[in-house]
Protein backbone atom coordinates (compact mmCIF):
# COMPACT_ATOMS: atom_id res chain seq x y z
CA UNK A 1 0.00 0.00 0.00
CA UNK A 2 1.36 3.43 -0.96
CA UNK A 3 1.50 5.78 2.05
CA UNK A 4 -0.30 9.09 1.82
CA UNK A 5 0.63 12.38 3.38
CA UNK A 6 -2.04 13.27 5.90
CA UNK A 7 -3.39 16.76 6.41
CA UNK A 8 -3.40 18.34 9.86
CA UNK A 9 -7.13 17.64 10.22
CA UNK A 10 -6.72 14.00 9.18
CA UNK A 11 -3.98 13.57 11.79
CA UNK A 12 -6.33 15.10 14.40
CA UNK A 13 -9.05 12.64 13.38
CA UNK A 14 -6.64 9.72 13.81
CA UNK A 15 -5.69 10.89 17.31
CA UNK A 16 -9.36 11.21 18.29
CA UNK A 17 -10.19 7.72 17.02
CA UNK A 18 -7.11 6.27 18.75
CA UNK A 19 -8.24 7.70 22.09
CA UNK A 20 -12.01 7.32 21.83
CA UNK A 21 -12.72 4.64 19.24
CA UNK A 22 -15.08 3.15 18.37
CA UNK A 23 -16.55 6.55 17.68
CA UNK A 24 -19.13 7.79 15.20
CA UNK A 25 -18.58 10.39 12.53
CA UNK A 26 -21.00 12.69 14.33
CA UNK A 27 -19.00 12.45 17.55
CA UNK A 28 -15.74 13.14 15.71
CA UNK A 29 -17.31 16.19 14.06
CA UNK A 30 -18.48 17.51 17.42
CA UNK A 31 -15.00 17.16 18.92
CA UNK A 32 -13.57 19.19 16.03
CA UNK A 33 -16.48 21.67 15.96
CA UNK A 34 -17.18 20.79 12.35
CA UNK A 35 -20.12 19.38 10.42
CA UNK A 36 -20.29 15.69 9.44
CA UNK A 37 -20.42 16.74 5.78
CA UNK A 38 -17.12 18.58 6.14
CA UNK A 39 -15.44 15.48 7.60
CA UNK A 40 -16.78 12.93 5.09
CA UNK A 41 -13.91 13.33 2.55
CA UNK A 42 -11.29 13.01 5.29
CA UNK A 43 -12.94 9.94 6.81
CA UNK A 44 -13.24 8.38 3.35
CA UNK A 45 -9.53 8.95 2.65
CA UNK A 46 -8.46 7.55 6.03
CA UNK A 47 -10.69 4.50 5.58
CA UNK A 48 -9.50 3.78 2.02
CA UNK A 49 -5.89 4.21 3.15
CA UNK A 50 -6.44 1.58 5.83
CA UNK A 51 -5.77 3.93 8.74
CA UNK A 52 -9.35 3.60 9.96
CA UNK A 53 -11.92 0.83 9.85
CA UNK A 54 -15.63 1.53 9.88
CA UNK A 55 -18.53 -0.61 11.05
CA UNK A 56 -22.17 0.36 10.44
CA UNK A 57 -24.01 1.56 13.57
CA UNK A 58 -20.80 1.20 15.59
CA UNK A 59 -18.36 3.81 14.28
CA UNK A 60 -14.72 4.15 13.38
CA UNK A 61 -11.83 2.07 14.75
CA UNK A 62 -8.13 2.83 14.48
CA UNK A 63 -6.20 0.20 12.51
CA UNK A 64 -2.83 -0.35 14.29
CA UNK A 65 -1.47 -2.11 11.20
CA UNK A 66 -1.47 1.24 9.42
CA UNK A 67 1.36 2.47 11.66
CA UNK A 68 3.39 -0.63 10.86
CA UNK A 69 2.84 -0.04 7.14
CA UNK A 70 3.80 3.62 7.52
CA UNK A 71 6.98 2.68 9.40
CA UNK A 72 7.84 0.16 6.70
CA UNK A 73 7.19 2.78 4.04
CA UNK A 74 9.43 5.26 5.86
CA UNK A 75 12.16 2.64 6.08
CA UNK A 76 11.88 1.91 2.37
CA UNK A 77 12.64 5.55 1.55
CA UNK A 78 15.74 5.85 3.74
CA UNK A 79 19.01 6.10 1.83
CA UNK A 80 21.85 3.63 2.28
CA UNK A 81 24.27 6.53 2.74
CA UNK A 82 22.57 7.52 6.00
CA UNK A 83 22.88 4.07 7.58
CA UNK A 84 26.04 2.53 6.16
CA UNK A 85 28.69 1.29 8.58
CA UNK A 86 32.44 1.55 8.20
CA UNK A 87 33.72 -1.10 5.75
CA UNK A 88 36.16 -3.70 7.03
CA UNK A 89 38.70 -4.13 4.25
CA UNK A 90 41.77 -6.26 3.66
CA UNK A 91 44.37 -6.16 0.93
CA UNK A 92 43.73 -8.86 -1.66
CA UNK A 93 47.36 -9.93 -1.28
CA UNK A 94 46.74 -10.83 2.39
CA UNK A 95 46.79 -14.45 3.50
CA UNK A 96 43.80 -16.48 4.61
CA UNK A 97 45.36 -16.60 8.08
CA UNK A 98 45.48 -12.79 8.26
CA UNK A 99 41.86 -12.59 7.08
CA UNK A 100 40.72 -15.05 9.75
CA UNK A 101 42.45 -13.00 12.46
CA UNK A 102 40.92 -9.75 11.17
CA UNK A 103 37.39 -11.08 10.80
CA UNK A 104 37.36 -12.23 14.41
CA UNK A 105 39.06 -9.12 15.79
CA UNK A 106 36.54 -6.90 14.00
CA UNK A 107 33.65 -9.27 14.85
CA UNK A 108 32.12 -9.08 11.37
CA UNK A 109 30.82 -11.70 8.98
CA UNK A 110 32.38 -10.38 5.78
CA UNK A 111 35.61 -8.75 4.66
CA UNK A 112 36.04 -6.70 1.50
CA UNK A 113 39.27 -7.22 -0.42
CA UNK A 114 40.73 -4.16 -2.13
CA UNK A 115 43.55 -3.72 -4.61
CA UNK A 116 46.53 -1.34 -4.38
CA UNK A 117 44.33 1.54 -5.53
CA UNK A 118 41.80 0.82 -2.80
CA UNK A 119 39.17 -0.42 -5.25
CA UNK A 120 36.89 -3.38 -4.57
CA UNK A 121 38.49 -6.62 -5.72
CA UNK A 122 36.65 -9.31 -3.80
CA UNK A 123 34.45 -10.39 -0.92
CA UNK A 124 35.38 -12.97 1.71
CA UNK A 125 32.81 -14.46 4.09
CA UNK A 126 33.23 -16.55 7.22
CA UNK A 127 32.10 -19.57 5.22
CA UNK A 128 34.84 -18.94 2.64
CA UNK A 129 37.45 -18.85 5.38
CA UNK A 130 36.05 -21.94 7.08
CA UNK A 131 36.14 -23.93 3.85
CA UNK A 132 39.71 -22.80 3.21
CA UNK A 133 40.81 -23.71 6.74
CA UNK A 134 39.42 -27.25 6.73
CA UNK A 135 42.25 -29.66 5.98
CA UNK A 136 44.67 -26.88 5.05
CA UNK A 137 47.79 -26.41 7.17
CA UNK A 138 49.28 -23.65 5.04
CA UNK A 139 46.90 -20.77 5.73
CA UNK A 140 49.71 -18.24 6.03
CA UNK A 141 50.81 -19.08 2.49
CA UNK A 142 47.34 -19.19 0.92
CA UNK A 143 46.27 -15.77 -0.46
CA UNK A 144 42.65 -14.69 -0.05
CA UNK A 145 42.55 -13.92 -3.77
CA UNK A 146 42.25 -17.68 -4.30
CA UNK A 147 39.07 -18.06 -2.25
CA UNK A 148 37.32 -14.68 -2.55
CA UNK A 149 34.32 -13.88 -4.71
CA UNK A 150 35.50 -11.61 -7.51
CA UNK A 151 33.96 -8.93 -9.67
CA UNK A 152 31.64 -9.02 -11.55
CA UNK A 153 30.04 -11.62 -9.27
CA UNK A 154 29.98 -9.33 -6.23
CA UNK A 155 26.57 -7.93 -5.27
CA UNK A 156 26.97 -4.27 -4.34
CA UNK A 157 24.74 -1.39 -3.34
CA UNK A 158 25.32 2.28 -4.17
CA UNK A 159 25.25 4.94 -1.48
CA UNK A 160 22.25 6.69 -3.10
CA UNK A 161 20.04 3.57 -3.23
CA UNK A 162 17.35 2.97 -0.63
CA UNK A 163 17.41 0.55 2.29
CA UNK A 164 14.50 -1.25 0.63
CA UNK A 165 16.61 -1.89 -2.46
CA UNK A 166 19.48 -3.05 -0.26
CA UNK A 167 17.18 -5.40 1.68
CA UNK A 168 15.91 -6.96 -1.55
CA UNK A 169 19.48 -7.63 -2.69
CA UNK A 170 20.36 -9.27 0.62
CA UNK A 171 17.30 -11.53 0.51
CA UNK A 172 17.35 -12.40 -3.19
CA UNK A 173 21.04 -13.26 -3.16
CA UNK A 174 21.00 -15.08 0.20
CA UNK A 175 23.85 -12.99 1.60
CA UNK A 176 24.42 -11.17 4.90
CA UNK A 177 26.41 -8.15 3.78
CA UNK A 178 26.62 -5.66 0.92
CA UNK A 179 29.58 -3.40 0.16
CA UNK A 180 28.43 0.18 -0.29
CA UNK A 181 30.25 1.53 -3.32
CA UNK A 182 30.92 4.66 -5.32
CA UNK A 183 31.16 3.97 -9.03
CA UNK A 184 34.53 4.78 -10.61
CA UNK A 185 34.24 2.96 -13.95
CA UNK A 186 31.18 0.75 -14.44
CA UNK A 187 32.40 -0.89 -17.64
CA UNK A 188 35.65 -1.96 -15.98
CA UNK A 189 33.88 -2.94 -12.74
CA UNK A 190 35.85 -0.38 -10.75
CA UNK A 191 34.23 0.66 -7.49
CA UNK A 192 35.43 2.41 -4.35
CA UNK A 193 34.24 0.80 -1.11
CA UNK A 194 32.78 3.46 1.19
CA UNK A 195 30.69 1.41 3.62
CA UNK A 196 28.74 -1.74 4.32
CA UNK A 197 25.09 -2.65 4.81
CA UNK A 198 24.08 -5.82 6.65
CA UNK A 199 20.86 -7.49 7.74
CA UNK A 200 21.58 -6.08 11.19
CA UNK A 201 21.74 -2.58 9.66
CA UNK A 202 18.26 -3.00 8.19
CA UNK A 203 16.85 -4.31 11.47
CA UNK A 204 18.42 -1.49 13.49
CA UNK A 205 17.06 1.14 11.09
CA UNK A 206 13.55 -0.32 11.38
CA UNK A 207 13.70 -0.31 15.19
CA UNK A 208 14.90 3.31 15.20
CA UNK A 209 12.01 4.38 12.98
CA UNK A 210 9.47 2.57 15.17
CA UNK A 211 10.86 4.33 18.26
CA UNK A 212 10.50 7.82 16.77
Amino acid sequence: MIPIKLSKRQQEILEIVKEAGPITGKEIAEKLSLTRATLRPDLAILTMAGSLEAKPRVGYFFNPQSEVRQSAANLAKQLVNNYKAHPIVVQKSASVYDAIVQIFLEDVGTLYAVDKEGLLAGVISRKDLLRAAIGNNNLEELPISVIMTRMPNIVTVKYDETLFEAAKKLIHNHIDSLPVVREIDKEKNMYEVIGRITKTTITRAYVELLEI
